[in-house]
């Protein structure tokens, strides 16, 4: 089941970038009559412009409201390409008016949380950032692709997932499963963490 902390309203920007977490999302919104907005941010690799092609064709044949964005300037030296892309994205996102829903959900908490714990900074995924806010968070990726299959909902997959250049699918494939192995319940500690986050530091401030 598709879990939301706290409200969304109905007017709203999803960013999206044609994988199936935020397209499940999407479509997730659209069916409980929410007025939907598509916003695909091109990092100007040959998959976002795969990406950036695949939602405009499929926005335009749903007749969903589309706005794009790319990337400019060069990456400075002191950041990482994930870095930069990510600082980015998110300037784009924040010069949109009004609402942004992402499509976080529970397993990139649980990567960010091992990410940063190795940084000797244990975080998590922020319930809300600017005008962007994440109210998926406690729902598992695996929920979200199982909307995608069973709603017969179009999605890309982004080949960089894969790339081990970057720290994320380094992350992601290989020291996320041992983490599991040694804690099979640690999913079920991340949502602990951050409902009681959300319920802490953000409901009574927004709701």
């Amino acid at each position: 089941m598709i879990r939301i902390l706290g409200k969304i309203p109905n007017e709203i920007t999803v960013a999206c970038s044609g994988g199936p977490d935020s397209m499940a999302i999407v479509d997730f919104l659209r069916r409980g009559k929410k007025n939907v907005t598509v916003a695909y941010f091109d990092h100007g690799t040959s998959h976002g412009t795969q990406a950036r092609e695949f939602i405009v064709e499929w926005c335009k044949k749903e007749s969903v409201p589309v706005i794009i964005g790319s990337i400019f300037p060069p990456k400075p030296e002191n950041k990482s390409l994930e870095e930069y892309w990510r600082d980015e994205r998110y300037s784009w996102l924040n010069c949109i008016s009004g609402d942004i829903v992402t499509g976080h959900h529970l397993d990139d908490c649980l990567e960010w949380y091992i990410f940063t714990s190795l940084h000797g900074m244990s975080r998590l995924i922020p319930y809300k950032r600017g005008n962007v806010f994440r109210p998926f968070l406690t729902t598992p990726k695996s929920v979200l692709v199982d909307w995608c299959k069973k709603n017969n909902v179009e999605y890309l997959t982004d080949p960089g997932n894969y790339d081990e250049r970057f720290m994320r699918p380094i992350i992601r494939h290989e020291i996320t499963p041992q983490c599991l192995r040694v804690n099979p319940g640690l999913r079920k500690v991340i949502k602990k963490k951050i409902i009681k986050d959300y319920q802490e530091n953000w409901e009574n401030k927004i709701e």
